[in-house]
Parts: C-alpha cells; sequence; structure tokens
C-alpha cells in the first residue's frame, strides 16, 4: 500500500525552485498546517503540468454542459508570490504525474508518483503487456478551480525567471553569453549589454 500524501483541499500548492538560473532545482509544494510535502521535478514537467491544467480549465469553461464556475483568471486573492515553506525536504522527485476533473466536486484532482526505472520503457518493449509497478509514495491534490488557476500563473512566473533564451537559436544565454549553434560557434552576447 504506497503512502499517499493527500491534501483535498491544501491550503497552499506552489511551484518553487532553489538555486540560481541554470541550475535550479523545481519543487511542487503542498501545505495543509505544519504538514508540508516537496516532491522535485524538472522545468519541463511544470511546464507541461501547468499547460494541462489550463488546457483542462479552458475545456470544461468552453463544455456545452458546463455548470461549473471556472474563473478564466487566476482570482487575486489567490495569487501565492511568496517562497517555498522551509524546510524543503524532497519526499521524492516526481515521474509520471495524473489530472483529473472531478465533476460533482468541481475540483481538480493532481496526482505525481515518483520516478521510477521500472516505469521507463524501451522502444522494444512497447508492444509487450507490461505491470506498471506499484509506487511507494503519491501526492494527491485537490484543487479549487480559482486554485488550480493560481498554480498555473505562478509556476508560468517561476519558469520563466530563469535565463533568457537566445533570439536565434532558442537555448538558454548564460550572464556571460554562450556558443550559438546558428552563429557557426561565434560567441552571442546579451545585446542589452553591448
Amino acid at each position: 500500500m504506497p503512502l499517499i500524501h493527500a491534501f483535498d483541499p491544501p491550503e497552499r500548492f506552489v511551484v518553487g525552485t532553489v538555486g540560481p538560473p541554470g541550475a535550479r532545482t523545481f519543487f511542487l509544494q503542498a501545505r495543509d498546517g505544519t504538514r508540508i510535502t516537496s516532491v522535485a521535478l524538472e522545468k519541463q514537467q511544470v511546464e507541461a503540468l501547468s499547460e494541462r491544467v489550463d488546457g483542462l480549465l479552458d475545456e470544461i469553461m468552453r463544455a456545452a454542459d458546463n455548470t461549473a464556475m471556472i474563473p478564466a483568471v487566476a482570482p487575486l486573492d489567490l495569487i501565492d508570490n511568496h517562497p517555498l515553506e522551509q524546510p524543503i525536504e524532497e519526499e521524492f522527485r516526481a515521474g509520471t504525474m495524473t489530472l483529473a476533473w472531478e465533476p460533482a466536486a468541481e475540483r481538480i484532482v493532481i496526482e505525481v508518483f515518483p520516478f521510477t526505472e521500472a516505469a521507463v520503457v524501451s522502444p522494444e518493449q512497447l508492444d509487450d503487456d507490461l505491470e506498471e509497478p506499484e509506487p511507494d509514495e503519491i501526492l494527491r491534490v485537490v484543487l479549487t478551480a480559482g486554485g488550480a488557476r493560481a498554480f498555473v500563473d505562478r509556476a508560468r512566473t517561476v519558469v520563466s525567471a530563469g535565463r533568457p533564451d537566445c533570439p536565434f537559436c532558442g537555448n538558454p544565454v548564460d550572464p556571460d553569453g554562450h556558443l550559438c549553434v546558428r552563429a557557426n560557434g561565434f560567441r552571442r552576447r546579451d545585446p542589452q549589454q553591448s
């Protein structure tokens, strides 16, 4: 039986980082009273989760039979720009994440499962009938639509706070520039600093 870190609803559910741009570690963090759960994940996972949550809410808003009160943007009173709760103790590193809508409760359900090597499937195994291993832990967070929009808003802000992208190749630019593949190896600098 897995250990389920359940927050229904959390007092706070945010994404945040530790470290300087270019070396940041991303965390999902849920808090209810003094109970805090922090799960490490990749920047791409943060981007994917926030896009999917936002897309799901937009889809529900457009549904013909929609009776749910879904805000189009994050309510101002739910926007959270505070740092992550301290101390940050990583429960596990995120692997698979699931997203669902509970229509009766008008809530979004996010489940985060730990990354395991056993869950990685090679191209040769795609047609095999594989048994997914039972996770040791699960983070389960149930959010109101407004809380979910606020989560998306913060996730986008946190992701965009990293290193700027090169306008030519799209790769991140370090403070001292980078070797741009579109410039045949010449070092490109931030034009603002010239």
